[in-house]
């Protein structure tokens, strides 16, 4: 019998993960209990995360995130209250951005910075943000950064991430919200906007590797976990027909941000 060999270990709260191999077979140990097993390195650390975030004090599944949601909005996102609060001004911002900085000609183009300045009126980005922002849009790098987010709404690629980040360092604004607010706009279908703390508050509830694997540095493990999350709670809202990623992020935010007490909409 071959040595157990640990591979991969993690912070989860207060838990400690970790993922062996022994014997070609994958075990996942939260605290040293083992809590998954598998031919498969990645699903056996995904199915740990899962059962062990059930531990979690916040934890109360997408079953508990669906009746939070419906408390704030009861009719869901086909209603006018959610669609006034958290859907219209993010389609008004990526109908601007279309028009006036359309992606298949920002891939290449060069002055778009005023254009792009545009779309930046909306409660997504903090005021900071959007201060610097606008900097680095009048400035130098706005071409760089604008090609970078273009191309990385088109790829997903690790090179222009890094892209964005360069372009973004100088002014101190290298954030997961500036740099996936352009790709999300361009391409809801395909990518996610990335609010940290709402974010990962959702994913611990829900119970999802994000939480953990999360941090503040432009990394694209980061993203792939949180991309990881997306195509699952869009398969756990089938119920309550959410249309496409713009209503996805905006109930990560609402679940994740919206605290109680708030006011529900009725409409």
């Amino acid at each position: 019998m071959s040595k157990a060999e640990t591979i991969r270990s993690a912070k989860l709260g207060k838990k400690e993960l970790r993922l062996v191999r022994m014997n070609d077979r994958y075990f996942g140990l939260a605290d040293g209990i083992r809590c998954a097993e598998g031919e498969n390195a990645d699903d056996v650390w995904r199915q740990l995360h899962d059962d062990a975030g059930k531990s979690d004090p916040k934890y109360f599944g997408f079953d508990g995130a669906k009746k939070r949601f419906l408390g704030f909005f009861p009719n869901g996102f086909h209603s006018n209250g959610y669609a006034s609060q958290e859907r219209n001004y993010k389609l008004t911002a990526k109908t601007k951005l279309d028009d006036l900085a359309p992606l298949e000609k920002a891939v290449d183009g060069s002055g778009y910075g005023e254009a792009v300045r545009t779309v930046l009126n909306t409660n997504m980005l903090h005021t900071v943000e959007k201060t610097r922002l606008h900097e680095v849009l009048r400035g130098p790098r706005a071409d760089d950064f604008i090609r970078a987010a273009a191309r990385f709404a088109i790829d997903g690629s690790k090179a222009h991430l890094l892209a964005m980040e360069q372009a973004l360092k100088p002014h101190d604004n290298a954030k997961w919200t500036v740099a996936t607010y352009l790709p999300y706009l361009w391409r809801p279908d395909k990518h996610m906007f990335l609010k940290p703390e709402a974010t990962k508050d959702f994913a611990t509830r829900v119970g999802h590797r994000f939480a953990s694997e999360y941090e503040a540095r432009l990394s694209l493990p980061v993203y792939e976990s949180l991309l990881d999350l997306v195509p699952k709670t869009e398969r756990e809202l089938a119920d309550i027909r959410p249309r496409d990623r713009i209503d996805i992020q905006s109930f990560i935010w609402v679940v994740g941000d919206y605290r109680e007490g708030r006011e529900a909409v009725y409409e």
